[in-house]
């Protein structure tokens, strides 16, 4: 083989490994947040999205309600402990509102247990705008500060 016909072959090599490399999507790394302002009528957007919040093992099914607004979705789950309902609800509630645009309500059926929540009334009680939370980090860290306190958490569940 020829110095020429080397040259390209290796240069295809470089060329074909190089792209292999960048062929990794940045979205593994934005996680959850690669869906920021998806839309409830994006039935596969909001399944991935579900799937990686807490108790995704227990998910059942979505019923999404996209024919008029107030746009919204009634999440079932089974097998999730009672003692785990409301900061599943608070938890996952939160993500949605932040990443789904237009979801305005939410209902999250245990079975034996519903509990229907609101964007206003979540946000209210954040006293911040959900769909301004810009990475996973900061979100993390309005929940963290929430679901530490006992009072504020039973203050959500009342309304």
């Amino acid at each position: 083989m020829g110095k020429t016909a080397k040259y390209w072959m290796l240069s295809l090599l470089a060329v074909f490994l190089l792209s292999a490399c960048n062929s990794t999507s940045n979205d593994s790394d934005e996680g959850v947040f690669q869906y920021k302002e998806t839309l409830i009528g994006n039935n596969s957007s909001v399944i991935h999205i579900i799937g990686q919040l807490w108790n995704a093992e227990a998910f059942q099914q979505v019923a999404l309600q996209t024919d008029s607004e107030p746009y919204g979705m009634t999440i079932a789950y089974e097998d999730v402990a009672e003692d785990e309902y409301e900061e599943t609800v608070m938890h996952n509630a939160s993500y949605l509102f932040a990443l789904i645009d237009n979801a305005e309500w939410i209902v999250f059926d245990f079975g034996e247990r519903q509990y229907e929540i609101t964007r206003s009334v979540l946000e209210d009680w954040y006293d911040e705008e959900l769909a301004d939370v810009k990475t996973e980090d900061d979100l993390r860290g309005i929940i963290q500060e929430k679901l530490n306190d006992e009072e504020e958490m039973s203050k959500l569940f009342e309304q």
